[in-house]
């Protein structure tokens, strides 16, 4: 068996790329790397790197030593998740929901973690279609959607409401005439987002532009940005309430006083056939069950 330490000194300066700053990331002396290099291809049979110049070239050998390291590190991980599998306190939490979402569900994630600083949570932003695949691909294990997926691997539970407003600038006419004059601000959900607000609004005049060709003033895909043409007075689009709160141009929008309030609802997947460790409910039931 290749020594543990030997591999984990040549996958450090395969990823940084230089010795001298190896030796310091591991805490060595530079000729302490040089010893374990020397010795890991001495057991492989073969040579690793090309030196030239004081600086180094991976061989086809080394990439695949490389790879083979990569993966003893992330089954050692694997392992340790493991057998922390009951301990709601420690490990990773990998979850992924739509950018909207993700305003109202950081914070909340990040006051978790302060109190429990084992935890570790990667939190992917991400349309509904990526999350569903991510999640029966394996690289997510938790996520927030906003359609019930349909397959049978997957497995979900409402988690929530969010309210739907249709937003112009400050001031704005809400007729179909004014809002055709407008455009739309076109984001990743916009149509889906706009069609359900239309088919729900209870106002007759809105629901004609459910068959109208809206011209589109912008594209954006950083939710962030989103509101940022409306608040210069081009276009309207629908967006989370959630979004439109905690944006900075708020008080320079306008929010359609809708004659009946739309909500779209959450829905938390994982696979079916996979218990998730004790740290997921415990995320759920601070971050998301409030």
């Amino acid at each position: 068996m290749l020594n543990s330490q030997w591999l984990l000194t040549f996958k450090t300066l395969v990823e940084i790329g230089h010795f001298t700053k190896t030796a310091e990331a591991l805490f060595m002396t530079q000729p302490g790397v040089t010893q374990h290099i020397q010795k890991l291809e001495q057991a492989c049979d073969h040579a690793l790197i090309r030196r030239f110049n004081k600086q180094f070239e991976i061989t086809e050998q080394g990439r695949l030593v490389y790879e083979y390291a990569k993966t003893l590190e992330q089954d050692q991980k694997d392992l340790f998740e493991q057998l922390n599998f009951d301990d709601y306190a420690s490990g990773e939490c990998k979850i992924a929901c739509s950018g909207s979402t993700a305003l109202a569900l950081y914070p909340k994630i990040i006051a978790l973690q302060k109190k429990l600083p084992k935890l570790c949570t990667s939190l992917e932003v991400t349309p509904n279609h990526k999350i569903l695949t991510d999640i029966q691909a394996g690289k997510i294990d938790l996520g927030l959607v906003t359609q019930k997926p349909v397959t049978d691997d997957l497995k979900y539970q409402e988690a929530g409401i969010e309210e739907l407003c249709l937003v112009a600038p400050k001031n704005a006419l809400f007729s179909p005439k004014a809002l055709l004059e407008l455009g739309l601000i076109n984001h990743p959900d916009a149509e889906h987002y706009l069609t359900l607000y239309l088919k729900s609004s209870d106002d007759k005049a809105l629901e004609a532009l459910l068959s109208a060709k809206l011209p589109v003033r912008s594209y954006i895909n950083q939710l962030s940005q989103i509101l940022l043409p409306i608040a210069h007075g081009l276009g309207f689009t629908v967006l989370p309430k959630t979004a439109i709160d905690q944006s900075p141009y708020k008080d320079q929008l306008e929010i359609h006083p809708a004659n009946k309030q739309c909500y779209e609802t959450l829905y938390l997947v994982q696979k079916r056939y996979r218990d998730l460790p004790a740290r997921y409910q415990h995320l759920i039931t601070h971050c998301l069950d409030d």
